[in-house]
């Protein structure tokens, strides 16, 4: 017996909607490590403006390398979830070291960080419970709020993207709650913008609420050590709760993590679903990302690397006349209007050799679309100059300069 036709043919409906509202995803496919440049199936050597790996560790050896003795040492990975079969030493190697790097008493990893923001929310909120959370906030968030809203009735709201007035006004509404929770994105992978951390942790303070970051793309990028935006502000220590990912600057695999009080890691340890009924994070994983925090601490200059090079790009974009959103972090989203021109950018930038993503509505407000650039330290001056060549010339034939 085969799939159902009616529902087959439904989906095929939807899916040909997507091709003609143009939000359909094709996907490239590369035949080498992630890097500057990759090899891409049908295209040869392309230059890759539109990746996380913010550090270059993708095919750092000493990560590789790190990664293939943790599959000798430990195999393929648990076989079941951690309680049940036993964990390895290396994930509490990882864990204990990610703790010291963001500066929490301790740390869980995940199979990614969306189960870790999901496992965090969805288990540690109760009813009574109020949430709130930026508008510009990732999907994970969003989805972890939703999961626990139905769990426990807690209550939610959305405070405007960066507006500190209300989020005041969303935690007075809600001085008659248990608990007090503001979520946010360190940095938000949109705009490339930087949450107002010293003001929200002044904020939390006042009304008595709990603070959780998700800085997954801020880890490994800002502050002097790459710690992420508690460092960039001089506030290490002072987040309740941090959540981040493996899967960017911290070697590129997979995974995520929560750091925050040893009493709120143990909790989730007994409590989380995510924890409870998935394998733990696969050992090469864990080898590899080890390596990556270790190598991030003893060469910070990677770190400054990559802010030399986010400053350098961005310089040279303005001056050859378009319009980045302004910021300065490696996220360098590039203003141009209609959905359909940045499309139609992306597709003529990759015929370039240059390979950069477009967003447009609903990703991204009506009139706001854009070509989202990520910057790497891995990026040499020249890999920059050329990309900010072929921006030039595909902007003068698409009369966007």
């Amino acid at each position: 017996m085969g799939l159902n036709a009616g529902f087959g043919e439904a989906l095929e409906q939807e899916i040909e909607q997507f091709k003609r509202d143009r939000v359909y995803k094709r996907l490239n496919y590369l035949d080498s490590p992630q890097s500057a440049r990759v090899q891409m199936e049908g295209r040869g050597e392309i230059l890759i403006l539109s990746s996380n790996n913010y550090l270059g560790l993708c095919d750092e050896p000493a990560i590789v390398e790190a990664g293939i003795e943790g599959l000798r040492r430990y195999g393929a990975g648990t076989g079941s979830v951690r309680f049940i079969c036993g964990t390895f030493t290396i994930h509490r190697e990882l864990e204990e070291a990610l703790a010291r790097f963001v500066g929490t008493e301790s740390s869980l990893s995940f199979v990614s960080a969306w189960n870790a923001n999901e496992g965090l929310t969805g288990t540690v909120v109760a009813e009574g419970d109020f949430v709130v959370s930026d508008a510009l906030n990732h999907a994970s968030i969003i989805d972890s709020m939703r999961l626990a809203k139905a769990i426990s009735k807690c209550t939610t709201a959305v405070y405007k993207h960066g507006d500190m007035q209300d989020l005041r006004d969303k935690l007075r509404g809600a001085a008659d709650a248990r608990r007090r929770l503001i979520w946010t994105d360190g940095i938000f992978s949109m705009e490339g913008a930087i949450a107002k951390l010293p003001d929200i942790l002044e904020i939390a303070r006042a009304h008595d609420a709990i603070v959780l970051v998700d800085d997954s793309h801020a880890t490994g990028v800002l502050g002097k050590y790459g710690r992420g935006t508690a460092e960039h502000f001089g506030v290490v220590g002072e987040v309740d709760v941090i959540t981040s990912t493996l899967g960017k600057a911290l070697g590129g695999a997979a995974g995520g993590f929560v750091a925050g009080p040893e009493a709120l890691t143990d909790y989730l340890t007994q409590r989380s679903r995510p924890q409870l009924f998935s394998n733990a994070l696969p050992p090469t994983v864990a080898a590899s990302a080890l390596a990556a925090v270790r190598l991030i601490e003893a060469h910070p200059e990677r770190v400054q690397k990559l802010r030399d090079n986010s400053r350098y790009f961005r310089e040279q974009i303005l001056e050859a006349g378009f319009k980045p959103l302004p910021g300065e972090t490696p996220i360098i989203p590039i203003i141009v209007g209609e959905t359909s021109a940045a499309i139609q950018m992306s597709d003529a930038l990759l015929d370039e050799g240059v390979f950069v993503t477009g967003f447009g509505y609903p990703v991204v407000p009506q009139g706001q679309a854009r070509v989202r650039c990520q910057i790497s330290a891995s990026h040499t001056r020249d890999d920059l100059d050329v990309a900010v060549r072929a921006f030039k010339k595909v902007g003068r034939r698409l009369n966007l300069v």
